[in-house]
């Protein structure tokens, strides 16, 4: 039986997506969001500008999924926090991990890019909502009623506001530049965080 020779557009289709969205993770990295263009992430993936336009309206949007790829998960899952049982150990490991992660220049430059787009950009933002911010905060809260079901925090712990007091300093800190990120602002978040909800 001879082997067909159709070509696979799906996969051709992938292998594209998945150029263009390293493409603009290396340019963001290389030339900085304000001198990126469609036309030189194009360039850069060896797709057509029209390709590009035909899949994101925007190059926020382009810049959005980019990061986005970076948390999908070869098996398809969703995004999980670590439980080893232990709330601290599992959290100053997760803020640790978020610190470094924003203190290197090549997951920095298309994250301060995507805050630029949001902030001028109602649909991106409303996107980024669903499908970014929302499922990595159902996340975090998971771990956290675990961690409540399990009597390590107080039995009325407000979680969404813990995780906020969690977060919050250190987004602000990146945002601003106003210190180091490292692990030991990391670890004294936790701990001043979890010693105000514990029982």
């Amino acid at each position: 039986m001879a082997a067909s020779t159709t070509p696979d557009r799906s996969r051709r289709s992938e292998r594209s997506r998945v150029a263009i969205l390293t493409a603009t993770r290396d340019l963001i990295g290389e030339v900085g969001y304000a001198k990126l263009t469609i036309e030189a992430i194009a360039a850069r993936a060896g797709v057509g500008k029209q390709t590009i336009y035909r899949w994101w309206p925007s190059k926020g949007a382009v810049v959005f999924d980019s990061l986005l790829a970076l948390s999908e998960r070869p098996d398809g899952g969703g995004i999980e926090l670590p439980d080893t049982g232990d709330i601290d150990a599992d959290l100053k490991a997760v803020l640790r991990a978020t610190a470094a992660e924003f203190s290197d220049p090549g997951f920095e430059a298309p994250i301060r890019a995507l805050n630029t787009e949001i902030i001028n950009d109602p649909e991106l933002a409303a996107v980024y909502r669903e499908k970014m911010e929302r499922p990595i905060r159902e996340a975090k809260l998971r771990r956290l009623r675990g961690a409540r079901e399990a009597g390590q925090l107080a039995a009325d712990a407000d979680l969404d506001l813990l995780a906020d007091m969690l977060y919050a300093p250190l987004t602000q800190r990146w945002l601003l530049r106003s210190g180091p990120l490292d692990d030991d602002f990391a670890d004294a978040l936790v701990d001043a965080a979890l010693r105000a909800f514990r029982p």
